[in-house]
């Protein structure tokens, strides 16, 4: 099964990964180590919650106005 994965740099160093189908949300020191841990945190969600469907979730970008 091919999901989604949402990386973004955490704060603190390292990444945040999150899956969209599933809303498992995890870290890791790399990109590779955080995708790692949230195809593990995955497979634990789905083995408890399974995916009734399998529409893939649409990225996209959007702006707001900046207010000082």
């Amino acid at each position: 099964m091919e999901l989604s994965a949402v990386l973004t740099s955490a704060v603190e160093g390292g990444y945040v990964a999150y899956n969209p189908e599933t809303g498992t949300t995890t870290q890791g020191e790399s990109i590779e180590e955080a995708i790692e841990n949230l195809r593990e945190a995955t497979e634990l969600y789905l083995e408890e919650f399974p995916l009734v469907f399998s529409a893939r979730p649409l990225l996209t970008t959007f702006q707001v106005t900046a207010r000082a």
